[in-house]
């Protein structure tokens, strides 16, 4: 017997055995049970308790969407969402990852990418830090301990003009309890850079754009930077900043950056161009995420005395990337989710 028990989701037998066949050959994993749709999903849980779940989107009965919610709602487990890239399946997705799926995997990419080899390796590798992930019912992050008393714009001087956010796996969850606590008017332009694959960076802009005061939106070749707002770095490409003759600082959206950076975008890339630029006046968040992105630009931002904070780990869904920060000794603050928000404007504001 393997060490993570699966349940598998879906209402296909063809998906059912292919992906039963990837888990089979990794003895890590057991299977657990499979279920045909949401509502066979949450009864199993309930009877077996596995330690990881992959669920379909699109099911009759009762879709993924609807089971997640009551999954994490009753009884939370980690759980890997399997999409389709339409329209449909994207926004489903995006949903899916802010009500808590820890991660998501493209069912195209596991039946008919031309290197299976080494998509079934990246999926086997992300399911497993999906199954040692910490998943806890909605609203039961620790409480907020260190807000600001008085509006930060109207009465404290300003000493950032420009903040980024780096996360990866559980980012987007972890995005929802920080973005829409910025008003309107947050005088310093704000970079968030979330790994996803190419077509999921728009449509997860948009939906915060509608959930939150700030101006979001997938940043765009060209962008000035601008208080008030909230850039998305788009996925499939690395996101720099330059000056411009005017003093204006931009985005630049590249394809020909860092061929071999293993994500596209990279906090890494963007840090090292934007450190240079705004110098202590620059402040990180390093969010939850799988693996080092963000350790080296970080070191880039120290460097040249910005600061940095790095979420804890008792908050974080995967303790990879704020781990790396904080043991490189690069953090000014390490604090958990609840809190990341006052104190960047703790930081930013003298």
């Amino acid at each position: 017997m393997g060490k993570y028990g699966v349940l598998i989701v879906d209402d296909s037998a063809f998906m059912r055995r292919a992906i039963t066949l990837l888990f089979e050959a990794d003895p890590d994993f057991f299977i657990a049970g499979i279920a045909r749709n949401g509502r066979e999903a949450i009864d199993k849980i309930q009877r077996l308790k596995p330690d990881l779940v992959t669920m379909d989107v699109e099911m009759p009965e009762m879709d993924g969407i609807t089971a997640l919610a009551n999954i994490m709602e009753h009884h939370p487990v980690p759980v890997v969402m399997l999409s389709v890239q339409t329209d449909d399946g994207t926004e489903a997705t995006i949903r899916a990852l802010q009500l808590g799926a820890v991660d998501f995997f493209l069912k195209d990419r596991l039946v008919h990418e031309p290197d299976r080899s080494a998509v079934v390796l990246d999926f086997l590798e992300r399911v497993k830090s999906a199954a040692g992930a910490k998943i806890s019912r909605p609203g039961s992050a620790m409480p907020v301990v260190s807000e600001p008393k008085k509006k930060p714009e109207a009465v404290r001087a300003r000493t950032a003009d420009l903040l980024v956010i780096g996360c990866s796996t559980g980012g987007p969850s972890a995005l929802q309890s920080i973005l829409p606590r910025f008003p309107k008017d947050f005088p310093i332009p704000v970079i968030v850079v979330q790994h996803m694959p190419p077509g999921f960076t728009k449509p997860l802009a948009d939906r915060f754009n509608n959930l939150c005061e700030l101006d979001i939106s997938e940043a765009q070749d060209g962008d000035i930077l601008k208080a008030g707002t909230a850039y998305v770095a788009p996925a499939g490409f690395q996101t720099i900043l330059e000056r411009k003759a005017d003093g204006s600082i931009q985005l630049r959206i590249r394809s020909d950056l860092a061929p071999n950076a293993l994500y596209k975008p990279s906090i890494d890339v963007l840090l090292t161009s934007a450190a240079p630029l705004f110098g202590d006046r620059l402040i990180t968040a390093i969010l939850t995420g799988m693996g080092v992105d963000g350790t080296a630009g970080c070191r880039d931002v120290k460097n040249l005395k910005g600061r940095v904070i790095a979420e804890a780990e008792e908050s974080c869904v995967v303790y990879g990337m704020p781990k790396s920060v904080f043991e490189a000794g690069l953090t000014d603050r390490q604090v958990t989710l609840s809190q990341i928000y006052a104190n960047l404007v703790d930081l930013a504001f003298e």
